[in-house]
């Protein structure tokens, strides 16, 4: 029997409000003394290490059965044990495990092989126990790294992120304050999260963002997590200091749940004045250590509590969870599952196809987690080098275009691999021209299901032909458009008398439905055009 049911909703649960809860911010917001610019900021080192908690993709939270769903009703997905109901004990998730060492591996982590469970005790709302289950001695991984390189998502060189460890803990629920009135919402309160803590090896509010795009590429290739902020399945901590250059790191303060990229550099680059500011008005003032939050509508960060006010955690073992062990047989099994991850499959196709980069990456954004993109293009390919740069061109340009033009999302059901290879090579054999591909295009997606997918017979239905126009015939149809040119044509004449070229290869190309080929239609123009008066 259940103790809480979905008709316990979030406007149900009523608690008493706490406006100066300690440890905890009331809601107001105070803005720091921070102005846009600081006289000589240039002069000064920011230093950023994150901390980074990351929502584990799995359909069950981390020590009972109840559904991580995102869109249910508030206190719909409650066990016994997620309210802290005497007598109940944890079971753990051995996917979440499993995920989280997937992660540890990709990220180049040392693998613990016995691991521990600790209870971090604090008084609040959003934890009905009042302790977490967290790994805070002995976490499940350490000393990893992820490489950053020049030129991803904004950064100017290639560094390296050191990772001091990765550990498996339950989230909290959510906690909103509505008036008077503080109410609680614990579906989120008990899924499994993954605590990864950076080195202080970031430099800038942009280095500190591409660390994050990259990391949310790995948890969505590994399938350990979908980095989604606006869910707050991705929530970050910032800690930023500032030194001038060749001195020792200044005092650090920590920037709390910043759910946005956005937030994340705006909260950065505002702490970042605000320390200098504080160095250089007060040079003999110590900065104090302290946590703090950032205000969404100024991108300022504001004081919540001093380091010294910080509460004593009192960590110690979890008695109802036995050590963690992970068999070498079971981690050896793992490595091999590790799929090929995102900068190895640029590299890769980048190497075999000689495409661009960006072309790459656009591929691997259209499905992150199982790569359907990559798999739709190899498709097309099959291995033929010498179709990776067209293939590359019709899926990225002209089917994403018309998809987007259209309104519509892709799929790889739209057009199929075969079809849109076929197409490919009947363009390249000059059977088809590329306007009459792009109308083929924009005809499959906009009928939206067609029962015969092959080409013969959308090209029937189009009333295109693949035999190809002698230079005869297209040479005749050239004469033929310009004899009939109207005096409304001809009053686009330039001052030297010349027509616009492209005016004419359109109307060619219409006379033609697309069939001609654009550039030799251009030959044939320019020279009668050359003498025409």
């Amino acid at each position: 029997m259940r103790l809480l049911t979905p008709a316990w909703s979030c406007t149900q649960i009523r608690w008493t409000p706490i406006h100066h809860s300690p440890g905890r911010p009331s809601r107001r917001l105070f803005a720091s003394s921070s102005t846009d610019s600081t006289p000589d900021s240039d002069d000064w080192e920011t230093i950023i290490g994150l901390e980074i908690h990351a929502q584990i993709k799995t359909p069950h939270k981390l020590f009972s059965r109840a559904s991580t769903s995102y869109a249910d009703p508030p206190n719909a997905n409650v066990e016994l044990l997620d309210a802290a109901i005497p007598g109940t004990l944890p079971v753990l998730n051995r996917d979440a495990v499993r995920l989280a060492l997937l992660t540890s591996i990709a990220l180049k982590c040392d693998i613990n092989k016995r691991s521990t469970f600790d209870r971090k005790h604090y008084f609040y709302h959003d934890i009905p126990a009042s302790y977490q289950i967290t790994q805070h001695y002995n976490p499940i991984a350490r000393n990893g790294r992820l490489a950053i390189r020049d030129g991803d998502w904004g950064s100017q060189r290639a560094f390296n992120v050191g990772i001091q460890q990765l550990q498996i803990e339950q989230d909290t629920a959510k906690s909103q304050i509505m008036g008077s009135d503080r109410l609680i919402d614990l579906n989120r309160g008990g899924a499994g999260l993954m605590e990864i803590v950076t080195d202080p090896d970031m430099r800038s509010p942009e280095e500190a963002a591409a660390f994050v795009r990259k990391l949310q590429s790995v948890l969505r290739r590994i399938g350990s997590g979908d980095g989604d902020m606006e869910k707050g399945n991705l929530r970050i901590d910032a800690n930023v200091s500032v030194n001038r250059p060749g001195e020792a790191w200044g005092t650090r303060c920590e920037i709390k749940n910043l759910n946005s990229l956005r937030f994340l550099q705006q909260a950065i680059k505002s702490e970042r004045l605000r320390q200098i500011a504080h160095y250089t008005s007060q040079p003999g003032i110590p900065l104090q250590r302290e946590t703090r939050g950032v205000n969404e509508v100024t991108g300022e960060t504001y004081s919540l509590r001093s380091k010294e006010d910080a509460m004593d955690y009192r960590y110690m073992p979890d008695a109802n969870l036995p050590a963690m062990v992970i068999d070498e047989a079971y981690l050896s099994k793992l490595r091999h599952e590790v799929p090929e991850l995102p900068w190895e499959t640029v590299d890769r196709m980048c190497t075999a196809y000689d495409v661009q980069k960006r072309d790459v990456e656009t591929l691997i954004g259209l499905d992150e987690v199982n790569g359907q993109g990559l798999s739709y293009f190899e498709g097309v390919v099959q291995d033929d080098p010498s179709l990776g740069k067209p293939a590359m061109i019709w899926i990225n340009h002209v089917l994403l275009g018309q998809l987007t033009k259209l309104g519509k999302t892709w799929s790889p059901e739209v057009i199929p691999f075969s079809l849109m290879r076929d197409l490919i090579q009947a363009v390249i054999d000059d059977k088809l021209t590329n306007e009459a591909g792009k109308q083929v295009v924009h005809h499959i997606i906009d009928q939206g299901h067609i029962a015969d997918m092959s080409l013969g017979s959308v090209l029937k239905a189009l009333n295109i032909s693949t035999d190809v126009l002698s230079e005869r015939a297209l040479r005749m149809i050239c004469i033929d458009v310009v004899r009939q040119l109207t005096p409304k044509d001809l009053a686009m004449r330039d001052k030297k008398g010349r027509l616009p070229i492209g005016m004419v290869i359109g109307k060619v190309m219409a006379q033609t439905k697309g069939q001609a080929n654009a550039i030799q239609v251009k030959k044939i123009l320019e020279e009668l055009l050359k003498d025409f008066k």
